[in-house]
């Protein structure tokens, strides 16, 4: 394709060139439109998610000149589809135009009048115009195949819908006016859920939250999910997405500990391509550990393709791992645009009270006895009594079981108690009973993941009756044989 490209800039245009390039990509569409035709007619849908699949491999080298050529093929000509979606296309030049013409009516293409293939069209120039930042006419597009997809009630049109409501929302979004189509994503949802449609359920319910959360609606978006039909999840890619919302809305509302399971899990669960997916779960995966007080791993921020995105986080992890409130402003102050593009300013606010803990922590372990003066300095408390402050802050944290000491106000000082050993408290079968119960969770969800051929009991069936027949078959051979020696 590259070479094509530049023999293009360098020569003008041919009717070899255009033969050569456009029919492949052309010719690539129609098998996937008699795909889609094949699973419609059987009521298969792995065809369909198939014909999806090999659609998105094809997404670079949609063009202008092959859309019409493909709607001209599979779409009657001056039918309502056909007219508008025509209209969404931008104009070729008349060379290009003739040739797709020429080589169109040369394969003499069946015209198809089933809803999937509409609905597949409508899918393919809703992705072209996306592709070329014409989010205007995507928006009218997108609109007028949602309106048409409320009319629609077949199962197999369920995936190819699925990617039109992703595409839909996603326009809205890249125009800034997502809460124009919030009311309408309900109603679809709705809809999907009165058709048994779960795959459009997911999708819908992921796209409802994540134009909640644009909007910092966490409330509204937390009695969405729990009020929602819950059922086992059809695509990973949907059930990464919710994990990863879910993480988000627990952290803002203080559940630190299952947010981290729901952003750890959709972390693993997601495909290897989608890095940054990948990269946004860990930014907050990272914050959450810090609330809760652990430190990440260095491995973590190593992994690959994400050192640089996570830099500003290890840095972070450092100055709360120090304990420096100093080192953790700096790093504030320095990181604060990446913050706020990551949405994660607020819960960095919250960190401030972790970093004065791990300080004070570090400090009831060093010394035996301190002033709280000292206290105060080191932790560099820039407060206008930072002495009462060191105070208050130590009261707490013995309260909340932080640190093992004592206060004497008389003499103004921190007294530390001796550390005992570890083992001898409950603290290793915490650890011991949580790594079991994650392991024991990771092996139910690769059995219940496991899949087997369809009837994969009749074809077992089969095989004993085809054993059967040849033992019966190699009896009669030996009574006739019998019979023939007989007759000698």
């Amino acid at each position: 394709m590259t070479q094509d490209v530049e023999m293009k800039e360098q020569l003008p245009p041919s009717n070899s060139l255009s033969s050569s390039s456009t029919p492949s990509t052309l010719q690539h569409l129609k098998e996937i439109a008699s795909l889609i035709e094949t699973g419609a007619h059987a009521r298969e849908v792995r065809r369909i998610v198939r014909a999806v699949r090999l659609t998105m491999a094809l997404r670079r080298k949609l063009k202008a000149s092959v859309l019409s050529a493909f709607l001209n093929s599979v779409l009657t000509p001056g039918s309502d589809a056909h007219a508008r979606l025509v209209l969404y296309l931008p104009k070729e030049d008349e060379h290009d135009m003739e040739v797709d013409t020429a080589s169109s009516i040369t394969q003499a293409p069946v015209k198809h009048s089933l809803p999937e293939i509409e609905i597949f069209c409508y899918l393919l120039v809703l992705i072209f115009l996306i592709d070329k930042k014409k989010y205007s006419e995507a928006k009218a597009c997108s609109s007028a195949c949602i309106a048409r997809l409320k009319i629609i009630n077949r199962r197999t049109v369920d995936v190819l819908a699925a990617r039109l409501y992703f595409y839909y929302s996603l326009c809205y979004e890249l125009t800034g006016d997502l809460s124009e189509i919030r009311g309408n994503l309900l109603a679809l949802h709705r809809i999907a859920t009165l058709r048994h449609d779960e795959l459009g359920q997911e999708t819908l319910l992921n796209l409802l939250l994540r134009n909640y959360l644009h909007y910092n609606l966490y409330d509204q978006a937390e009695k969405l999910r729990s009020k929602a039909p819950r059922f086992e999840a059809h695509s990973n890619q949907q059930f990464c997405r919710y994990l990863f919302y879910l993480g988000k809305i627990r952290t803002i509302q203080l559940e630190y500990t299952d947010a981290k399971e729901s952003l750890l899990q959709a972390a693993r669960k997601a495909p290897v391509a989608a890095l940054g997916f990948r990269v946004q779960c860990n930014k907050w995966a990272i914050i959450v550990r810090l609330l809760l007080g652990e430190i990440p791993e260095r491995t973590v921020f190593m992994q690959k393709g994400m050192e640089k995105a996570l830099r500003p986080y290890f840095e972070l992890t450092n100055a709360v791992r120090i304990g420096d409130l100093e080192l953790f402003r700096s790093v504030a102050e320095k990181f604060s645009s990446t913050f706020s593009a990551d949405r994660t300013n607020n819960l960095i606010v919250r960190l401030r009270h972790n970093v004065i803990r791990t300080g004070l922590r570090n400090i009831s372990i060093s010394y035996s006895r301190i002033s709280l003066a000292d206290v105060a300095k080191k932790l560099r408390l820039d407060s206008p009594n930072p002495v009462a402050d060191a105070e208050s802050i130590v009261s707490k944290a013995i309260r909340d079981g932080a640190i093992d000491a004592t206060v004497d106000h008389a003499n103004g000082w921190m007294v530390s108690k001796e550390t005992g050993d570890i083992y001898s408290t409950n603290e290793p079968q915490m650890a011991f009973n949580s790594r079991i119960a994650f392991c024991l969770n990771m092996h139910n969800e690769a059995v219940r993941a496991l899949r087997f051929p369809p009837n994969s009991h009749k074809e077992k069936e089969s095989a004993e009756k085809r054993r059967e027949r040849q033992q019966q078959e190699q009896e009669l051979a030996k009574h006739i044989a019998e019979e023939d020696d007989d007759e000698f």
